[in-house]
C-alpha cells in the first residue's frame, strides 16, 4: 500500500481520552541530564529508584532517565526526533524562552506551526526537545496545505509580549505542563502508518489520509486522537530504511500513551496481538514496539 491510498478496511478510533504520558531514556549520565531539566527549563525532580530519576512539573511524571554507563547517542537510525513538553499558557512559554536566554543555552529554532508555537532545543545529551504552546483548537488549520501555509517563523518578541499578562516572578514549571506530542524517526511510512492508524486506532489529522503529493506529505506523517492536532509524529528524514539504534544508545527507550480505563488498555492490546506484533506485559500495562522498534508503554492513568 502507498501512502496515499485508503485503506480498505475500517480503522479501530482510539478513546477521544487518550493522552500520552512520561518519556523515558537511557542517559549516559543521568544526573548531569537532570540537572539540565532542573536549572535551565525548571522541572522538579521528583524522585530517584536506582539509576532512574524521575522529573515533572510536580504531579505526574514527564520524563524519567535511566542511566546506562556507556551508552553514546546514535546517528542515522529510528529513534526519538523529539519529545514536545505543552505549557498551559503563553506566559509559561515566554518565562521558559527567557530562561532559555539568562542561562544562554542554544536553540534550534522557533516556529509557529498554526496550531502552536514552538521552541526547539536539544538536552544535555542531545534528545530533541519542543516547548509547546497551543493555540485555541477553533484556531488550528484543519488541513495539511493550511497547515503548510501558516508554519512560519517565530520571532522572540512575539514570545516575550506575553510576559506582562502577570506580575508574580517565575520560579519553575508550571504544573499543568504536558508531554502533547512525541515525534519519532522511523524506518518507513506505510508500516508505521498501519501499526499507528489501523492497529492502535491513532486518527489521521489534516488530511493525511489522502494528503496531496508534497516534500512534507512524502517523508512524514501525524496521528492523533480525540481531534487534536497530533499526540505523534513520524519520519524518515534519516533516511528510508534507517535501523534501530544499536543496544548501548542514549536517548529514547519508551514513551507512554495513556488509555482511559483498563478495558481500553486491553482492546488496544489485544489487537496488536492480533496483527503479529509482540507485546509484553509489564507491572503496570503493557510494553510493545511499532514497526521501527521505538518502545511503547501502555497504561491507565492510575498507572502513570
Amino acid at each position: 500500500m502507498t501512502q496515499t491510498e485508503t485503506t480498505l478496511t475500517t480503522a479501530p478510533v482510539l478513546h477521544p481520552a487518550t493522552r500520552l504520558g512520561p518519556v523515558h531514556y537511557t542517559a549516559a549520565n543521568a544526573e548531569r541530564l537532570a540537572a539540565f531539566y532542573r536549572d535551565v527549563l525548571g522541572f522538579q525532580i521528583h524522585g530517584q529508584e536506582g539509576d532512574t530519576v524521575r522529573l515533572g512539573a510536580g504531579g505526574e511524571d514527564l520524563l524519567r532517565l535511566t542511566e546506562v554507563p556507556g551508552a553514546r547517542p546514535s546517528r542515522r537510525t529510528t529513534g526519538l526526533y523529539h519529545t514536545a513538553f505543552l505549557v498551559p499558557n503563553r506566559w509559561e512559554l515566554a518565562n521558559l524562552l527567557r530562561r532559555i536566554a539568562e542561562t544562554r543555552t542554544p536553540i534550534q529554532g522557533m516556529s509557529d506551526h498554526g496550531t502552536h508555537h514552538a521552541i526547539y532545543l536539544p538536552d544535555a545529551e542531545g534528545n530533541g526537545i519542543e516547548l509547546a504552546w497551543d493555540r485555541p483548537q477553533n484556531m488550528w488549520p484543519k488541513t495539511l496545505n493550511e497547515m503548510l501555509a501558516h508554519n512560519q517563523g517565530l520571532a522572540p518578541e512575539v514570545v516575550f509580549s506575553a510576559l506582562t499578562e502577570r506580575e508574580e516572578k517565575w520560579t519553575q514549571l508550571d504544573a499543568g505542563t504536558q508531554v502533547g506530542h512525541v515525534h519519532l524517526h522511523v524506518s518507513e511510512l506505510p508500516p508505521t502508518r498501519h501499526f499507528y492508524n489501523e492497529v492502535l486506532g491513532f486518527g489521521l489529522p489534516f488530511d493525511f489520509a489522502n494528503p496531496a503529493p508534497s516534500s512534507f506529505a512524502d517523508t512524514a506523517i501525524f496521528f492523533a486522537a480525540g481531534g487534536y492536532h497530533h499526540h505523534l509524529g513520524t519520519n524518515i528524514w534519516q533516511g528510508e530504511g534507517a535501523p534501530p539504534p544499536p543496544p548501548n544508545a542514549s536517548g529514547l527507550r519508551h514513551y507512554t500513551i495513556v488509555l482511559p480505563d483498563a478495558d481500553e488498555v486491553n482492546r488496544v492490546a489485544e489487537r496488536v496481538r492480533a496483527d503479529g506484533v509482540d507485546i509484553t506485559a509489564i507491572e503496570d500495562g503493557w510494553l510493545t514496539h511499532d514497526p521501527s522498534r521505538n518502545g511503547i508503554r501502555l497504561v491507565t492513568p492510575q498507572h502513570v
